[in-house]
């Protein structure tokens, strides 16, 4: 009967170190996949830039920055940072919600329009930052003359959310004109041990529509990807490996621990059913 009970606990035990145990290879991002290791010191290939230009969708938030040589007007176009119902608008959920950058920034609304003072609705879904720059410059040529004006639109930085096995996942907002998806994940804390990290969910948001891509972190050909950047408004979900499922430590010193506890609990049922 021993016997017995000493080969189940060992099947048992092989079978959670089999399931529980996660190798490196699952861990170690932008790995030149299936090559044994190099020198000392290498550099690998240059990973060449996918990049698209960002056609601006409802929801948007986007500085525009208008200054000519009248004052007058000037006063005019910069009255939306005392507006008090913009700023609430602009102060979203986030980590960088409530910097002056946001507060004086205009939100795309449904129609994908903003209001600007002076010149009114001007409708930016669809386009570039610089070709919104250009329609801004056409409508403000209207009140000064060549030459009297400067005018800058830019993206109100990228806001983005990490769902799933982030160590610190939430929504984020990062007041640049790019990031990386390795560099969200670091703004996150880092993916947990038991994320999936060559299955990871890419939500994005297109002008029709919404569209999930499955991303590996672990492959270094990502750099060469359209998805190595995000876009505003990307999710990013991690699912968390089978052996989160199981219920098994993700490292072998708490397998070896669940283990020797449960090896516990049947030697003490086993004395008190014997007695």
């Amino acid at each position: 009967m021993k016997k017995k009970i000493l080969h189940i606990l060992s099947f048992g035990l092989t079978i959670l170190l089999f399931y529980s145990c996660i190798p490196n290879k699952k861990m170690i991002y932008m790995q030149e996949m299936d090559e044994s290791m190099g020198a000392l010191v290498s550099s690998s290939q240059k990973y060449p830039y996918q990049r698209e230009d960002y056609l601006l969708q409802i929801n948007d938030i986007v500085e525009v920055n208008i200054k000519t040589t009248d004052e007058a007007i000037n006063r005019v176009f910069s009255s939306i940072s005392n507006d008090p119902s913009n700023q609430n608008q602009m102060a979203g959920g986030g980590q960088g919600a409530g910097d002056i950058f946001f507060m004086n920034g205009y939100t795309l609304d449904d129609r994908g329009e903003i209001e600007i003072p002076l010149i009114g609705k001007v409708k930016f879904e669809g386009l570039t930052t610089e070709e919104a720059k250009i329609l801004i410059e056409k409508e403000v040529r209207t009140y000064v003359n060549e030459n009297e004006y400067f005018v800058r639109v830019r993206l109100g930085g990228i806001r983005f959310s990490t769902l799933g096995e982030f160590n610190q996942s939430g929504k984020y907002t990062v007041l640049q004109n790019r990031v990386t998806i390795y560099e969200a994940i670091a703004l996150a804390g880092d993916l947990s041990r038991v994320a999936k990290r060559d299955e990871i969910l890419l939500i994005r948001q297109y002008p029709d529509g919404t569209q999930i891509h499955k991303i590996n972190l672990l492959d270094r050909d990502l750099l060469k990807s359209e998805f190595y950047w995000l876009k505003p408004n990307d999710m990013i979900y991690a699912e968390p490996m089978k052996v989160k499922e199981i219920g098994a430590g993700s490292t072998l010193v708490e397998t070896l621990t669940l283990f020797t506890t449960s090896i516990t609990a049947v030697a003490l049922i086993l004395t008190l059913v014997k007695n």
